[in-house]
């Protein structure tokens, strides 16, 4: 496989989707996101515009990736992922600008976690299931609970 495989039931507006990337049914990509190579992006996940994700990235199902969502190779997204990017929503009043999250290279999030808004995970941190992330990960450490806190270095 080259080219990208876009599931006939999902709403890919972006072509900026790297080879070998997998989207399945469901999910709604918006015409500026950026995907990279071998890719797998399951069943209703949502990707804004202003979104970057690296190469062999695992998206699992359930997740919506929002504007300012910064993703780097090697990457695993959990089910149920919640993103920020707004300390103060209100309907239809925006932000000038949308807080940015920073996943770094290696990074695993584990199911149903929770990552605010501008806080950056390190490079092959771990946060476990069920975690709140309200604050930076430092890179090869494994944080959960809520609020997540430090477990123990994992490399």
């Amino acid at each position: 496989m080259e080219k990208p495989l876009i599931h006939q039931l999902a709403d890919v507006q972006s072509e900026k989707i790297g080879k070998d990337t997998k989207i399945w049914q469901f999910c709604v990509v918006l015409q500026e996101a950026q995907i990279g190579e071998n890719c797998n992006i399951c069943m209703n996940v949502l990707i804004e515009n202003d979104v970057i994700i690296g190469n062999n990235v695992t998206v699992k199902s359930g997740v919506q990736l929002w504007n300012g969502l910064r993703i780097e190779d090697d990457v695993f997204i959990g089910p149920n992922v919640t993103f920020t990017n707004d300390k103060y929503p209100r309907s239809k009043q925006y932000p000038e600008n949308f807080l940015k999250i920073y996943i770094k290279k290696g990074a695993s999030i584990g199911a149903g976690s929770i990552i605010l808004g501008g806080v950056t995970i390190g490079e092959k941190a771990m946060i476990g299931a069920g975690s709140l992330v309200t604050k930076d990960i430092p890179a090869g450490q494994l944080w959960m609970g809520s609020p997540a806190k430090y477990v123990r270095d994992i490399e």
